[in-house]
């Protein structure tokens, strides 16, 4: 069974830093291409992030190009999404996805205000 458990999310005032984590399991983990999507209220999923199997190329949304980046470990089978300089408009629900199927977990809250 996929599982994909998404945490670090907070409250975080405009400007500041988060850094959200998610634990993989349930298949190949090194052979997977992953992402970040995420959701704001009343509106459809936005890719964030997609980082390669090896971890070596990343692509970013626009909106969050130059303040986000996508790492992962494949020895620990962890993603995780640095997430500076944020936005008010950063304000969504965070999803660790599996990018072939679409696969994603319970997402963690980001909120950004002050």
């Amino acid at each position: 069974e996929v599982q994909l458990q998404a945490s670090g999310g907070g409250l975080v005032q405009p400007g500041g830093s988060l850094r959200l984590s998610c634990a993989a399991s349930g298949f190949t983990f090194s052979n997977t291409v992953m992402s970040w999507s995420r959701q704001a209220p009343g509106e459809g999923p936005e890719l964030v992030a997609r980082i390669s199997k090896g971890g070596v190329n990343a692509v970013y949304g626009d909106s969050v190009k130059g303040r986000f980046t996508i790492s992962r470990d494949n020895i620990k089978n962890m993603l995780y999404l640095q997430m500076n300089s944020l936005k008010p408009e950063d304000t969504a629900v965070y999803y660790c996805v599996k990018h072939d199927d679409r696969s994603r977990g319970p997402g963690t809250q980001v909120t950004v205000s002050s």
